[in-house]
């Protein structure tokens, strides 16, 4: 009698025990590993650059000897000056003073405009107040992530035979980051001629872009190497070891870091030689700065991309090759974006001269095909 209440209990506790998937088959597998090709395809557009420098606006400073091209360059092509035959384009006016007809010397150097090395000198440039390089945006520049392909791999461990909890990851890829736009510091403001050149004009008005970088000369601006593993929880359909054919839904985070950050060459000397145009400023030589000459500053550029998490969903598919062996497929979606950061900073001083970031949206599109293990 003992031995039936026994046999009844112990089949009772197997019945309650299998409805409720505490006790499993034999051939259920508690996990799986795969491996195989990722291709991410990254959908963001680039976004325009926010730019600063250390020259607040209003800054005034000595032009200094500035060369006639640049002291004309930096001429608003609009202003004008009324003079005893009515108004006149200043820098059709200037562009005459300074100008040689054949081996004769120019009116500008007949007055005394112009020095020994064939430069306005600094008398003559005066004093300018400058604007408009405090801050500003740069529209239709930015970065865009390019395509790549890396080995990926998951991790699967199963609660039960359809909810399972997935790590994503593989060897971090290579990505190169190309360039949008074309770099240029709105600079506007006026100037005061000294000397002979100050009785004869009023203030002049100024008004030019001044070329940073051209991003889409050099086409690769950067490169960075990708670090983007993910967490998912993941809903199969079907039942192992019944059904070859299961697919599947997941959602989850990504963690995305950047390291190994690599810039264009040509854009780095683009930026010191921005650094120097800043610094020039600030030792009261603009001249100097528009004419593209070194500084006091030895100019450094530092880039850096903050990290960032973003939600990721999946949707895939498995199919047993044997009871162990499957292969899988799958296509991802991650809303990813991060913020990239270009300084530019005097490395004899430690000051910032120049300050840059843009919004980068990844948001890349995942695809995977590997081959798994179950066990």
């Amino acid at each position: 009698m003992k031995i039936i209440t026994l046999c009844k209990q112990s089949l009772l506790a197997v019945s309650i025990t299998s409805t409720f998937g505490l006790v499993h088959a034999d051939d259920f597998k508690r996990f799986s590993v795969s491996a195989g090709w990722l291709h991410v395809m990254p959908q963001g557009k680039a976004n325009p650059f926010d730019i600063s420098t250390s020259v607040p606006s209003g800054t005034n400073v000595a032009v200094g000897e500035i060369s006639i091209p640049a002291f004309l360059g930096v001429l608003d092509p609009d202003a004008s000056f009324k003079d005893g035959d009515g108004y006149t384009n200043t820098k059709f006016f200037l562009n005459e003073v300074f100008k040689k007809e054949g081996d004769a010397s120019s009116v500008g150097e007949l007055l005394g405009f112009v020095d020994e090395n064939g430069n306005v000198n600094a008398e003559t440039s005066g004093v300018a107040t400058i604007n408009g390089i405090d801050h500003w945006q740069n529209e239709g520049s930015g970065l865009e992530a390019d395509d790549v392909d890396t080995l990926g791999l998951t991790f699967n461990y199963y609660l039960n035979e359809n909810v399972s909890l997935q790590f994503i990851g593989g060897i971090p890829p290579k990505v190169d980051i190309n360039g949008k736009g074309f770099i240029k510091a709105p600079l506007t403001g006026s100037a005061k001629a000294g000397g002979l050149a100050g009785q004869i004009l009023p203030d002049i008005a100024l008004k030019q872009d001044i070329p940073i970088t051209n991003l889409d000369a050099y086409g690769k601006a950067a490169s960075v190497r990708a670090w983007t593993p993910a967490l998912e929880a993941q809903y199969q359909w079907g039942k192992a070891g019944v059904n070859k054919f299961r697919p599947y839904v997941g959602a989850g985070v990504m963690y995305a870091h950047f390291s190994d950050i690599k810039l264009n060459s040509g854009i780095r000397s683009d930026l010191e030689a921005a650094g120097h145009m800043i610094q020039n400023i600030h030792d009261g030589q603009a001249g100097a700065a528009l004419d593209g000459k070194k500084s006091s500053a030895n100019p450094v550029v530092d880039v850096d991309a903050d990290d960032a998490i973003a939600p990721i969903v999946t949707a895939g598919f498995t199919y047993d090759i044997t009871p162990n062996w499957y292969t899988v497929a799958s296509v991802s979606y991650a809303k990813l974006n991060n913020k990239a950061t270009i300084n530019v900073i005097d490395s004899n001083t430690n000051r910032e001269l120049i300050h840059s970031s843009t919004k980068m949206d990844i948001d890349p599109i995942i695809t995977y095909l590997g081959v798994g293990y179950r066990f």
